[in-house]
């Protein structure tokens, strides 16, 4: 496994985090978030996928998402959804929850952030937190976005829910903690870029607890990137995007035989090795159209094309739209 790779697509599809909410309850407390996708342009405006996230600053709770078992929540704990699922947090599995609503969110959107909401006995209070003496629990919530096109393995390799407790995250996580709840409580110039790089160094670290915990027999793209094999190969694709490849150079670089090394990426990511390096040749593409002023030709060079129409094809096959209007499409954006 390569963790440069996974840098890389983090990279790519351009993570980025923004705390929204410093909440604090008194039991009894219950609080469902609408999806993600509902809330997206109110929150993170312009990214294509946004999911939330709590880190649990003091006392205890529950998680819970339909379908899913409740999930017990202690301080230091960090609890991520990864696919922007409506979900409740409570003090106790089954307490009725008060549902912060869309248009509640969109209302709001332009009030000073990170906001302040108190919760207690049925009672949401935003503006006015709870002192800290008196709550039962304190978080810092808030958003993570990140783009799904052209392509964006990570997103649908990670669980529903993503739980990071504190005895596995250790100190760094509990300082993390720490420091966004005093950034939330206690806003100061320069909070909003610190509250945004500690979410994202978040983001990326219950990623990779996440892959380093993964079961034997796991599949996805995170399994992938763990297998010896395939990781490997993943490694080769996202350090030389632009050579030649082929599924024979691979399988000899990698120490497998041609059939083989198909096999396995089959098995993890569901589709072949030149399958998998076309997505991330336009997935490159895509981020230098955005991030650029290059023309096309040179960029359908930079990913690995001989020619500016072939890389035009692949790309809209991918997207949907030619280059030059996807690039005119984001501008906007």
């Amino acid at each position: 496994m390569s963790r440069d790779t996974l840098s890389d697509l983090l990279r790519s599809v351009r993570v980025r985090g923004a705390a929204f909410y410093y909440v604090s309850c008194r039991s009894p407390w219950s609080a469902q978030a609408p999806p993600a996708s509902e809330i997206a342009e109110a929150v993170m405006p312009g990214c294509e996928h946004v999911m939330e996230y709590h880190m649990i600053a003091k006392g205890d709770g529950w998680a819970a998402v339909a379908g899913e078992t409740p999930l017990k929540l202690a301080t230091g704990d960090i609890v991520i959804f990864p696919h922007g699922d409506s979900h409740v947090l409570s003090s106790a599995p089954g307490v009725e929850p008060l549902r912060q609503t869309a248009e509640w969110v969109f209302s709001t959107r332009n009030e000073p952030k990170p906001m302040p909401i108190a919760y207690h006995h049925g009672v949401v209070e935003p503006g006015t937190p709870l002192p800290v003496e008196d709550a039962d629990m304190v978080a810092v919530c808030g958003f993570l976005g990140c783009d799904l096109k052209p392509f964006n393995p990570l997103v649908a390799a990670l669980p529903r829910v993503l739980h990071l407790p504190a005895a596995r995250t250790g100190p760094w996580a509990a300082s993390v903690i720490e420091q966004a709840a005093i950034e939330s409580s206690h806003p100061r110039p320069g909070g909003d870029a610190v509250l945004e790089r500690l979410s994202e160094m978040v983001f990326v670290d219950a990623a990779r607890r996440y892959l380093e915990g993964l079961p034997e027999d796991a599949t996805g793209w995170l399994a992938g990137l763990r297998d010896r094999f395939v990781g490997k190969a993943l490694e080769l694709m996202h350090a030389q995007p632009d050579k030649n490849w082929t599924v024979d150079d691979l399988a000899h670089d990698v120490g497998l035989s041609r059939s083989a090394l198909h096999d396995r990426f089959v098995k993890f990511l569901g589709h072949p090795p030149m399958q998998y390096l076309a997505n991330w040749r336009i997935q490159l593409g895509a981020r230098l159209l955005r991030e650029s002023n290059r023309t096309v030709a040179t960029i359908a060079l930079d990913v690995g094309y001989d020619s500016e129409a072939a890389f035009s094809r692949a790309f809209k096959r991918l997207v949907g739209m030619p280059p030059a209007a996807w690039r005119r499409a984001q501008a906007k954006t």
